[in-house]
Protein backbone atom coordinates (compact mmCIF):
# COMPACT_ATOMS: atom_id res chain seq x y z
CA UNK A 1 0.00 0.00 0.00
CA UNK A 2 1.39 3.52 -1.10
CA UNK A 3 1.58 5.91 1.97
CA UNK A 4 2.52 8.90 -0.51
CA UNK A 5 -0.01 10.97 -2.65
CA UNK A 6 1.16 10.15 -5.87
CA UNK A 7 1.30 6.53 -7.66
CA UNK A 8 3.74 5.63 -10.00
CA UNK A 9 2.40 4.24 -13.51
CA UNK A 10 4.53 1.15 -14.66
CA UNK A 11 4.67 2.16 -18.16
CA UNK A 12 5.43 6.00 -17.99
CA UNK A 13 6.49 5.99 -14.79
CA UNK A 14 5.51 9.69 -13.96
CA UNK A 15 3.17 10.53 -10.72
CA UNK A 16 -0.52 10.96 -10.88
CA UNK A 17 -2.26 12.51 -7.71
CA UNK A 18 -5.02 10.26 -7.76
CA UNK A 19 -6.37 11.70 -3.72
CA UNK A 20 -5.95 15.18 -5.40
CA UNK A 21 -8.77 13.79 -7.94
CA UNK A 22 -10.93 12.18 -5.49
CA UNK A 23 -11.24 14.97 -3.06
CA UNK A 24 -11.47 17.50 -5.21
CA UNK A 25 -14.67 15.55 -6.73
CA UNK A 26 -15.92 15.15 -3.29
CA UNK A 27 -15.74 18.75 -2.60
CA UNK A 28 -17.45 19.70 -6.10
CA UNK A 29 -20.55 17.92 -5.55
CA UNK A 30 -20.62 16.93 -8.87
CA UNK A 31 -22.53 14.19 -10.48
CA UNK A 32 -20.51 11.18 -10.70
CA UNK A 33 -20.15 10.75 -14.07
CA UNK A 34 -19.07 14.58 -14.71
CA UNK A 35 -16.07 13.65 -12.10
CA UNK A 36 -15.25 10.16 -14.04
CA UNK A 37 -14.63 12.43 -17.08
CA UNK A 38 -12.73 14.45 -15.06
CA UNK A 39 -10.47 11.85 -14.07
CA UNK A 40 -10.34 10.49 -17.60
CA UNK A 41 -8.84 13.42 -19.10
CA UNK A 42 -6.21 14.47 -16.27
CA UNK A 43 -5.52 10.61 -16.53
CA UNK A 44 -4.74 10.56 -20.25
CA UNK A 45 -3.42 13.74 -20.07
CA UNK A 46 -0.69 12.43 -17.65
CA UNK A 47 0.03 9.32 -19.37
CA UNK A 48 0.91 11.44 -22.39
CA UNK A 49 3.09 13.74 -20.32
CA UNK A 50 5.74 15.73 -21.17
CA UNK A 51 8.17 12.71 -22.60
CA UNK A 52 10.16 15.65 -25.19
CA UNK A 53 13.90 14.48 -25.40
CA UNK A 54 15.88 18.21 -25.98
CA UNK A 55 19.52 18.33 -27.58
CA UNK A 56 22.00 20.59 -26.37
CA UNK A 57 23.85 22.26 -29.10
CA UNK A 58 27.24 20.30 -28.15
CA UNK A 59 24.99 17.02 -28.37
CA UNK A 60 23.67 18.40 -31.65
CA UNK A 61 27.39 19.24 -33.01
CA UNK A 62 28.53 15.08 -31.69
CA UNK A 63 25.45 13.56 -33.30
CA UNK A 64 26.40 15.74 -36.52
CA UNK A 65 30.37 15.15 -37.08
CA UNK A 66 29.99 11.66 -35.84
CA UNK A 67 26.97 10.78 -37.78
CA UNK A 68 24.79 9.52 -35.68
CA UNK A 69 21.23 9.46 -36.80
CA UNK A 70 18.33 9.05 -34.02
CA UNK A 71 14.85 7.53 -35.59
CA UNK A 72 11.38 7.91 -33.92
CA UNK A 73 11.86 4.72 -31.98
CA UNK A 74 14.93 5.38 -30.84
CA UNK A 75 13.93 8.22 -29.42
CA UNK A 76 11.17 6.22 -27.86
CA UNK A 77 13.50 4.29 -26.46
CA UNK A 78 15.73 6.86 -25.08
CA UNK A 79 12.52 8.63 -23.45
CA UNK A 80 11.75 5.29 -21.78
CA UNK A 81 15.48 4.73 -20.71
CA UNK A 82 15.09 8.60 -19.35
CA UNK A 83 11.73 7.66 -17.32
CA UNK A 84 13.39 4.66 -15.63
CA UNK A 85 16.43 6.57 -14.58
CA UNK A 86 14.19 9.38 -12.96
CA UNK A 87 12.22 6.82 -11.46
CA UNK A 88 15.32 5.46 -9.53
CA UNK A 89 16.67 9.08 -8.57
CA UNK A 90 19.22 9.89 -11.06
CA UNK A 91 20.84 13.33 -12.08
CA UNK A 92 22.83 12.50 -15.26
CA UNK A 93 22.67 9.11 -17.01
CA UNK A 94 24.76 7.12 -19.48
CA UNK A 95 22.16 5.68 -22.46
CA UNK A 96 23.83 2.97 -24.16
CA UNK A 97 21.99 2.30 -27.57
CA UNK A 98 23.31 -0.31 -30.38
CA UNK A 99 24.58 2.65 -32.44
CA UNK A 100 25.64 4.85 -29.86
CA UNK A 101 26.36 6.44 -26.02
CA UNK A 102 24.27 9.22 -24.75
CA UNK A 103 25.06 11.80 -21.95
CA UNK A 104 21.54 12.78 -20.45
CA UNK A 105 20.43 15.43 -17.85
CA UNK A 106 17.56 13.38 -16.57
CA UNK A 107 15.58 16.30 -14.73
CA UNK A 108 15.82 18.82 -17.96
CA UNK A 109 15.62 15.58 -20.30
CA UNK A 110 18.15 17.03 -22.26
CA UNK A 111 20.82 14.93 -24.50
CA UNK A 112 24.20 16.70 -23.08
CA UNK A 113 27.06 14.97 -25.31
CA UNK A 114 27.11 11.87 -27.52
CA UNK A 115 29.31 9.27 -28.82
CA UNK A 116 29.68 6.41 -31.45
CA UNK A 117 30.26 2.88 -30.42
CA UNK A 118 34.25 3.83 -31.86
CA UNK A 119 34.86 6.94 -29.80
CA UNK A 120 32.94 5.26 -26.63
CA UNK A 121 35.78 2.72 -26.71
CA UNK A 122 38.48 5.34 -26.63
CA UNK A 123 37.36 7.50 -23.91
CA UNK A 124 36.00 7.92 -20.38
CA UNK A 125 32.59 8.80 -19.12
CA UNK A 126 32.60 11.43 -16.42
CA UNK A 127 29.70 13.00 -14.42
CA UNK A 128 27.11 10.60 -13.93
CA UNK A 129 25.77 8.40 -11.87
CA UNK A 130 23.68 5.85 -13.58
CA UNK A 131 23.16 4.04 -16.74
CA UNK A 132 20.85 2.48 -18.95
CA UNK A 133 21.39 -0.20 -21.59
CA UNK A 134 18.35 -0.04 -24.65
Amino acid sequence: MMTGSAMKISNYQRPVNLLEIVQRDKIDNSSPKAGSEDFKEMFCQEMAGDREIKFSRHASERLFSRGIKLNNEQLAKVADALDKAEVKGSRETLILTDEAALVVSVKNRTVITAFDRENLREGVITSIDSAVII
